[in-house]
């Protein structure tokens, strides 16, 4: 069998190096380039048969985050690995819905690299177990205040919110182009529904359901 050909990008040589003596004692695997950011990778990529990119995401002229997004374009597209400091669940979802087909933190051990680089080669997303967890967790959450939400109209969350905020039922009218006496009906109407009986457990609500920070 061919072996996976892998190009290695990132800014810091000492990474290049490191990933390049790993690779080395691997048969299965071959490094067929280098680059130190995504300019210089899509040009490898023009001149080089590539299975899987390894790139870092915080690089100058190009970072990993672009790099991805104008890969999804190429019709030879590799399988694409994202190797960064960062372990933010927003960043990895935003990565993933930009096409990338792995994510690993750089404190990754040479077993996780190597299954990583195996795995998005045969077609599957691989993404560490730890980055999962936190994944399905913030995923919980979004799903736990959409639920909150739920039994609300449209009208109300926008009261809920501005409520939230500290605005009074005049102001709150005047943004709204309602009446404060309509905003006081709203406001009954919402501690009917959430079962709640004072203006701070409703801010608590708007709060948890990300409607205010």
């Amino acid at each position: 069998m061919q072996p996976i050909r892998i190009v290695l990008c990132d800014d810091h040589r000492i990474v290049i190096d490191g990933l390049q003596r790993l690779l080395a004692e691997v048969p299965d695997i071959e490094c067929v380039g280098t680059a130190q950011n995504g300019v210089e990778a899509l040009f490898l990529l023009d001149h080089v048969q590539t299975d899987v990119l390894l790139t870092d995401l915080d690089m100058p002229e190009m970072d990993g985050a672009e790099l991805v997004g104008r890969i999804q374009a190429r019709e030879d597209r590799p399988k694409v690995i994202v190797l960064s400091m960062h372990e933010e669940p927003a960043m990895v979802e935003r990565l993933m819905k930009s096409g990338a087909d792995g994510y690993l933190v750089k404190s990754a051990g040479k077993d996780e690299v190597l299954l990583a680089i195996r795995n998005v080669h045969a077609g599957r997303k691989h993404f560490s177990s730890d980055l999962l967890a936190s994944l399905m967790e913030e995923r919980g959450k979004v799903q736990e205040n959409s639920t909150l939400l739920a039994g609300l109209s449209e009208r109300e969350v926008e009261v809920l919110a501005a409520l939230a905020e500290g605005l009074g039922n005049k102001e709150i009218g005047e943004r709204l182009f309602i009446s404060p006496r309509t905003v006081d009906t709203h406001r009954t109407n919402l501690m009917k529904k959430l079962d709640i009986h004072n203006l701070a457990g409703l801010v608590r609500v708007a709060i948890k359901s990300g409607l205010v920070k």
